[in-house]
């Protein structure tokens, strides 16, 4: 069974965990004011500023603080600070059954899709695809507050997704199924772990990644292939996939990712704006909940669960 996080409520304490890559103070300070600006108190345990190397502190450093927010009745969601790199490192410290046990909303994406990936999959916990401290200091101009607040505060289907103008169909088609991955980096980099990407059958992939040559986005969808995953998906969401082109612009990652469309029976889209995105502001997707992706109706990407209780 499927298990939602409580709904967030007006004053509601959010901690902001730094499970992956150390940031920027200036950022992460405009990003901690947008979420009091949401009506949120975001609160923070001081090790989210340490550094080791290209981490943000050692990985039990980080894992404890990720496990005492879980664990503080008092906080009721949790938000990555930023992506880059180290998440995975976290997964052999935590206990899939206390998360299981209280669960709570967990908001990031990119490096983030190891933490989500073993929520929603492995402990059963809706997890949230959506914007990190760092883009919440962008402003209104890197986030779309509609979808963040729609989908962790009403426990009602959010419906249609917002900015769905500039998505293109890949494939047309209509299908119905769980929402479930992210950065095609991180689902790739799990296989063969015991933190495995292993979605079930009919479930909808989403994909997402930033900065990839074409070629190693081909690498990684073969892989997906070879290893079973895109024959079992009933449709492909795929994010904007900014500076995933050559130089010379003769393949970019729309064209590389388009020949996924043979391996699915159903739906495809490509550009939705979720993730690693610049062209317009980053949605909030709720993963491991049922949405239809419909290219014949206006939202083609269409939430059809509560994603918070």
């Amino acid at each position: 069974m499927l298990r939602r996080p409580r709904a967030l409520r007006d004053g509601d304490r959010v901690a902001i965990v730094a499970p992956a890559s150390p940031f920027d103070r200036d950022r992460f300070e405009r990003g901690v004011a947008e979420l009091r600006d949401l009506g949120l108190r975001p609160v923070f345990d001081d090790r989210v500023f340490e550094r080791q190397a290209y981490v943000a502190g050692s990985p039990p450093s980080r894992a404890e603080c990720f496990r005492a927010a879980w664990r503080d009745p008092s906080v009721a969601a949790l938000v990555a600070a930023r992506g880059g790199y180290g998440s995975a490192q976290l997964l052999p410290l935590l206990d899939a059954a206390e998360l299981r046990h209280r669960p709570k909303a967990l908001v990031g994406c990119s490096d983030l899709t190891a933490l989500l990936t073993f929520l929603t999959i492995q402990c059963g916990v809706v997890g949230f695809h959506g914007p990190m401290v760092v883009s919440l200091s962008e402003g209104r101009d890197g986030y779309d507050r509609g979808s963040l607040l729609g989908q962790l505060s009403r426990p009602v289907p959010f419906g249609p997704l917002p900015h769905d103008d500039g998505v293109e169909v890949l494939r047309r088609g209509r299908a119905r199924g769980r929402l479930l991955g992210g950065t095609l980096t991180q689902l790739v980099s799990s296989l063969g772990t015991s933190f495995s990407f292993d979605p079930p059958p009919g479930f909808v992939l989403l994909l997402d990644d930033v900065g990839e040559r074409p070629y190693r986005i081909d690498r990684m969808l073969t892989q997906l292939r070879q290893a079973g995953i895109l024959s079992r998906a009933a449709a492909v969401v795929c994010a904007e996939f900014p500076g995933c082109a050559e130089p010379d612009g003769g393949v970019d990652a729309r064209g590389v990712l388009a020949g996924v469309a043979a391996d699915i029976d159903g739906p495809m889209l490509f550009g939705v704006p979720t993730g690693h995105t610049r062209a317009r502001p980053m949605v909030t997707l709720p993963l491991g909940v049922e949405v239809t992706v419909d290219t014949d109706v206006s939202g083609r990407l269409i939430v059809e669960e509560a994603a918070v209780a």
